[in-house]
């Protein structure tokens, strides 16, 4: 399995942007279909983006697609979300995950979870 440690999280008013940063440690990174994924207050864990091994598919949910980028570096071992025009129904903790499935979107195809990181966001 490969460890994942988010960052980046934060206050941010409406509008305004934040970039979410994952990296991964343990077994290699880049053969891993990397997610984010978040979980608002009261709410199931949702998929927000993914990001296949090489970086060349990138697929989102509908709530976000237009306003959120997923990339990574496997040089570096790290994954991002750039995360713009950010609205108070995006608040909530954001997930780093990992699988071998391929292109999934599902919550029960990631074996590997990082602790999460809070984004909050005002009106």
């Amino acid at each position: 399995q490969v460890q994942l440690v988010e960052s980046g999280g934060g206050l941010v008013q409406a509008g305004g942007s934040l970039r979410l940063s994952c990296a991964a440690s343990g077994q290699s990174f880049s053969t891993y279909t990397m997610g984010w994924f978040r979980r608002a207050p009261g709410k199931e864990r949702e998929f927000v983006a993914g990001i296949s091994w090489s970086g060349g598919t990138t697929y989102y949910a509908g709530s976000v697609k237009g306003r959120f980028t997923i990339s990574r570096d496997n040089a570096k071992n790290t994954q991002y979300l750039q995360m713009s025009s950010l609205k108070p129904e995006d608040t909530a903790v954001y997930y780093c995950a990992a699988t071998t499935s391929r292109y999934s979107d599902y919550v029960g195809a990631f074996g590997s979870w990082g602790q999460g990181t809070q984004v909050t966001v005002s009106s």
